[in-house]
């Protein structure tokens, strides 16, 4: 029996023991000018689980015009929002931190219900989100002017003041992380924001709009589900002043043609297909414990900077790709994602499922190994969307799994002996968001970050984030960095001011 929102009522989950209706938002609407409101041009829209492939609830997709009714609002409240003093702002933002922490465990059941990734993931991604929070709200005092004195009948300042109205478009692998922090630092230099939550996961996004939204004036943050209609609509529309991205390379080429004709800013975190470099010294424990967390196995694969190439130095190859196999194989196996003990999820939907599905037989066509996984696990739930880590040998660097971003549970590896030409392959990827180097001599291991053309790696370690620290790609991974104090300076725009004293 399901209710009209389609939310199972018998109590049942995919393991048969749960009832998880509680979890789903109460308000299914789009979030502007303080209130929740119905489409106007959009759709009602289903939301399905990959656990087991059945309708969670449906919810309302923005149409154009109710994106545009948003964005008034956000212009409408960004004056008297931007006069608000910051150590205000960061009060208000302290509270919605502590309101998420409060929520911690109702957010993360919902996300893992929505995407399918382990509960125990999300559990710490809400968290972490709430640490953000606390740390820009420490920053925003921190954004200041400069002085300089000409001579002494003058002198000049600068202040830093905010932009306007701050779009955001948020990706689907960590949804509740990604709203709430995305949502929140634009406002703590006076800027008003409308998001866009990712199509596949937008439930952690109504409920978060519903604990925190009633915390800041109408208007300050708008949330809104949403298809191609309201991202086309965020890009072009000229009350937006900047426009961010955490998604793929050719959104992001659309959203920087659509942004062009009213000279936005933007900031684009996009795809990756990042190397980890294994020299002949490497400590072979930490090599295999970073290549097996490199992968983010744990999401399913599904993390821009995974690192999904490894390449192996010829001396160690074949001893390090079978102890990492060993490892992934019993510390990573897909199960129920709502059971705090899994430690694999599921892909986030069908479609997900399918392209993996077709870079694997696309693999295996043009000659690589397939040392491990390529399908399903035996005894998957009918309609689940999990998938066995899947590791593939004999891999050169022209193939198009090393090439191009599966975004899936599928890992590379590739056996090198001459420097030269690993620099070479390690670099001939579009993309360069992370990457990895394991070396014993810190000489060897700098030498080869130099080398590396990516925006955030790792030495002898992998897959940890910073708070702080900032995170953002070379080439075609994006423009831009986030995740620190940079990220304040660049949602506001400089003021350069002449004082004469006589």
């Amino acid at each position: 029996m399901s209710t009209e929102n389609g939310a199972n009522t018998n109590g049942a989950t995919s393991n048969g023991t749960r009832n998880l209706e509680h979890l789903i938002p109460k308000e299914r609407g789009l979030y502007y000018d303080g209130a929740f409101h119905d489409h106007k041009d959009g759709e009602l829209k289903e939301i399905v689980s990959p656990i087991d492939g059945k309708v969670i609830t449906k919810i309302s997709f923005a149409g154009a015009e109710d994106t545009v009714r948003a964005l008034e609002a956000a212009e409408n409240a960004f004056e008297s929002w931007a006069a608000v003093p910051t150590l205000e702002k960061c009060a208000l933002v302290r509270k919605a931190a502590q309101v998420i922490r409060d929520h911690a465990d109702e957010l993360a059941q919902l996300d893992s219900w929505n995407i399918g990734s382990p509960v125990s993931i999300m559990r710490a991604e809400v968290e972490y989100a709430a640490i953000n929070l606390d740390l820009f709200a420490g920053f925003a005092p921190a954004v200041t002017g400069d002085t300089h004195r000409l001579n002494e009948e003058m002198f000049h300042y600068t202040v830093h003041e905010p932009l306007g109205v701050v779009a955001r478009v948020v990706a689907y692998n960590h949804p509740l992380l990604m709203v709430i922090v995305k949502l929140i630092t634009p406002i703590l230099v006076g800027n008003t924001v409308v998001l866009k939550a990712a199509e596949q996961a937008p439930l952690s996004a109504l409920r978060a709009i519903e604990l925190v939204g009633p915390i800041f004036p109408k208007g300050v943050v708008n949330v809104l589900a949403g298809g191609v209609a309201c991202g086309q609509t965020l890009s072009s529309h000229p009350i937006v002043k900047k426009i961010t991205l955490v998604g793929s390379a050719p959104i992001g080429r659309l959203i920087a043609k659509s942004s062009a004709e009213t000279l936005k800013l933007n900031v684009f975190e996009l795809g990756g297909k990042n190397a980890l470099v294994a020299y002949p010294d490497a400590d072979i424990e930490k090599l295999v414990d970073g290549i097996v967390a490199g992968m983010n196995w744990g999401w399913c694969g599904q993390s821009c900077s995974s690192t999904t190439r490894v390449f192996l130095h010829e001396s160690l190859h074949d001893k390090v790709l079978k102890l990492a196999v060993e490892k992934i194989n019993l510390t990573h196996k897909p199960g129920d994602p709502l059971d705090p003990k899994t430690t694999m999820g599921t892909l986030v939907d069908l479609k997900a499922v399918a392209r993996v599905k077709k870079y694997i037989e696309i693999g295996k066509s043009e000659g690589a190994t397939l040392v491990t996984g390529g399908h399903a696990p035996e005894g998957a739930p009918e309609n689940s969307c999990q998938m066995l880590p899947t590791i593939f040998a004999d891999v050169k660097s022209e193939m198009r799994i090393a090439q191009e971003e599966i975004f899936g549970p599928v890992m590379c590896v590739l056996k090198w002996s001459d420097e030269t030409k690993l620099w070479k392959d390690v670099n001939s990827v579009e993309y360069g968001l992370t990457g990895a180097v394991y070396s014993a001599n810190l000489t060897t291991a700098q030498k080869a970050v130099k080398k590396m053309e990516a925006g955030y790696i790792w030495v002898n370690t992998s897959s940890h984030h910073y708070p702080g620290i900032p995170f953002g790609g070379y080439k075609q991974s994006g423009k831009g960095r986030e995740h620190s104090l940079a990220e304040l300076y660049d949602m506001t725009q400089v003021k350069a001011v002449h004082v004469c004293l006589q």
